[in-house]
């Protein structure tokens, strides 16, 4: 790991101004989930890292009757919050679907939804890839891509993203509030197309300070569905987050695509009255598959049929 100087920032005005003031390649630190690991494989060398672990740490009833949810807050501390369990039972189970016991205590609402994406190229500082050497090369569209993107992404990156928590705000119409302005969640992360290294339209001094998520009625009748290779500690292969009451639909895909996929299309279709598995092919229809991830494509509708059926 390469040397670097710390410090603790005591408001999100002070965060700004130390992270702004700081040598190039500053970081704001949260829990450190992802961005110490990647410290240690070599791919991040910030030169200094401002932590911001201790600031917007609570849940607030938001203005309209929803949530807002600081990003400080802890994942552990927000699945267990009674209001998150009865009014977003998805985001809750999403929450509780992703990582350890141990580094949920940790990680951060904010921190997750800035989670590099995931590729084993990405992480490996031998190898060539265009998010970390930007021209050097996409070598997993030809190499190992079997857990890869299928929808969304270009010739320059294949990679998906890894959180859990995402996809159910995205499902439920959450909006980031940064230090400058508010961002549906939907639009926060990037596909990569010939800018891959962006996961996000954060600015460089542009810092997190909340999550809100608005008061949805059919979000109280949601679930996280997650298939993985193993039962725990273990990216999803696919995942959905879906809320359904026989009236109102909201649907999201996770392990599909560089960001967390709202699939639009499926609830259009529902809406329509399609079948769900109709549905879920409106929705897959846009898939390209490379060599060893078409099996995502079925792998996507079945559980979107089964976390509907359950729903309903």
């Amino acid at each position: 790991m390469e040397p670097f100087t710390y410090r603790r920032a005591s408001s999100t005005e002070d965060a700004l101004a130390t992270h702004g003031s700081a040598t190039r390649g500053a970081k704001f630190l949260g829990g450190g989930t992802n961005l110490v690991d990647l410290m240690r494989l070599g791919v991040e060398t910030p030169s200094e890292l401002v932590d911001v672990s201790r600031l917007e740490c609570s849940i607030d009833a938001g203005e309209d009757g929803g949530l807002r949810i600081g990003a400080g807050v802890r994942n552990s501390e927000l699945a267990a919050d009674r209001r998150v369990r009865s009014r977003y039972p998805a985001l809750a189970q999403a929450l509780l679907a992703g990582a350890s016991g141990q580094l949920r205590n940790l990680a951060t609402t904010g921190g997750n939804l800035l989670q590099r994406t995931r590729c084993p190229y990405f992480q490996d500082v031998t190898k060539p890839c265009n998010k970390r050497e930007p021209g050097s090369g996409c070598p997993a569209r030809e190499g190992e891509h079997r857990n890869l993107a299928i929808v969304g992404h270009s010739e320059h990156c294949v990679a998906t993203h890894p959180s859990d928590m995402a996809v159910a705000l995205a499902a439920f119409d959450a909006v980031v509030h940064t230090s400058r302005r508010a961002i549906p969640l939907v639009d926060f992360h990037r596909l990569p197309e010939d800018e891959p290294w962006r996961d996000t339209v954060l600015e460089p001094d542009e810092l997190i300070v909340a999550v809100e998520v608005p008061p949805l009625a059919v979000a109280a009748r949601s679930t996280y569905r997650k298939v993985r290779e193993r039962a725990s500690f273990a990216f999803a292969l696919v995942s959905v987050a879906a809320a359904y009451d026989g009236n109102d639909i909201r649907i999201a895909f996770g392990g599909l695509a560089h960001k967390p996929w709202r699939a639009f299309a499926a609830e259009e279709a529902i809406r329509s009255g399609a079948s769900f598995r109709d549905a879920a092919e409106a929705e897959l229809e846009q898939a390209k598959p490379l060599r060893d991830n078409a099996y995502k494509v079925e792998l996507a509708a079945r559980t979107l049929v089964r976390a509907l059926e359950e729903l309903s």
